[in-house]
């Protein structure tokens, strides 16, 4: 027990005297909380600027002016009286979206005549004019409804069947899960959750890599033969030092204000299985590639796309079934699905079985692996150690 602590103590002055793997593992979480934090702290896309091309000029089109300054979701940053040069006015003003009112747009309502109000959306940010659209939209059912039920109640019909006629039915939406809509609360937890992979991988990637580089592996192999217990050797420090790094994204948390509440011991369970897996990833590529450059190569080919393949922003289903094959032995794929079904969608915990099983797979199947190919390499180190005394 004391040579297995000397070991730990040895792995971990290995790391602090390694700056760039310091400022790696330590300072990339920090770093990458803070960044993604302070961009997505608004949670909410609000008071988007949109451009009012108002060539009626009449008291309806203000009436609808004014009903689009109210939505919370855009903001009226300039009204013209024309077409002309709109598209560089918006591009000035960095508005997605420009809602053209047309000569005769009262008149027409009056006489029914159905006029035609346009509404001219840049697409180059899905999100932003998207939501411009939507609030555009919603302003313009309100106005529509509002002139069909002045219409029937100047035809005599009282206000309450007129409404009724207007809305046959209604529609009750509910938002569930992340109710006020926030974007930090989806996007802060996945972007952490993949960069702890990553610094990970890029930590493990050295473990025996380095020491083969710098042929201090025969000694490591004097002081403990036992494939298994120099695995646990490898990867202890890192798995302690990402509970420290866990503990850091609950202050996130914590700080941001993200109500995020999950059952504990199953959270604790799926977490383990997840860190697990990822050193046995990270251990088995540096045993296979003893370069310290190609292992750490390999494993940024692979940790890289991973937030993009995880299905946690776009869904996997949607995927060619290729893609979908090398997302599935990404431990984050898993992982950030086991997360979204307990933190936001608070699903029963049987529905994590399928991800955890998967989780469990790759671990099991990383660890042979590894086992394997550092016993093999053991057994060549000793079999060379024997041939130099004889």
């Amino acid at each position: 027990m004391k040579k297995f602590l000397e070991l730990i103590q040895r792995e971990f002055l290995l790391f602090f005297n390694n700056k760039v793997l310091l400022m790696l593992f330590l300072g990339a979480p920090v770093l990458y909380g803070v960044l993604v934090g302070h961009v997505y702290q608004q949670g909410k896309v609000t008071e988007m600027p949109i451009i009012v091309v108002d060539e009626d000029n009449s008291p309806l089109s203000s009436s609808f002016i004014d009903m689009l300054s109210d939505n919370e979701s855009i903001q009226v940053t300039k009204v013209l009286p024309s077409l002309f040069d709109s598209k560089d006015i918006a591009i000035q003003y960095d508005a997605t979206t420009i809602v053209h009112i047309p000569k005769g747009f009262a008149s027409g309502v009056q006489q029914s005549r159905l006029p035609e109000v346009t509404v001219f959306v840049d697409g180059a940010n899905t999100l932003t004019s998207n939501t411009a659209l939507m609030a555009v939209n919603v302003c313009a059912m309100t106005m529509k409804a509002g002139i069909q039920i002045q219409g029937q109640m100047k035809r005599g019909v009282p206000a309450r069947i007129a409404a009724q006629q207007y809305e046959p039915f209604k529609t009750t939406i509910v938002k569930q899960n992340i109710r006020s809509g926030n974007y930090l609360y989806f996007m802060l937890p996945g972007v952490l959750i993949t960069v702890l992979q990553q610094v990970l991988l890029l930590g493990l990637a050295l473990s025996f890599s380095s020491e083969f580089e710098g042929n201090t592996f025969p000694e490591l192999v004097k002081k403990i033969s036992n494939p298994i217990g120099l695995i646990l050797v490898k990867i202890l420090p890192y798995v302690l030092m990402s509970v420290g790094i866990l503990a850091l994204y609950w202050g996130f948390g914590q700080y941001y204000r993200m109500p995020l509440h999950a059952e504990f011991g199953r959270f604790v369970l799926c977490t383990v299985v997840f860190l697990l897996a990822v050193c046995f990833i990270g251990v088995l590529v540096s045993l296979l590639l003893p370069s310290q450059l190609k292992s750490t190569e390999v494993l940024m080919v692979v940790a890289t796309p991973a937030f993009i393949l995880s299905g946690f922003t776009w869904p996997s289903s949607l995927m060619p079934g290729w893609i979908q094959a090398i997302a599935n032995v990404i431990p984050s794929t898993h992982y950030l699905r086991i997360f979204r079904l307990m933190f936001i969608q608070h699903a029963e915990n049987h529905h994590t079985d399928k991800a955890l099983l998967a989780l469990t797979v790759i671990m099991i199947v990383c660890f042979v692996l590894a086992v394997g190919v550092l016993w093999w390499k053991i057994k060549k180190v000793k079999q060379e150690t024997s041939k130099v005394k004889a």
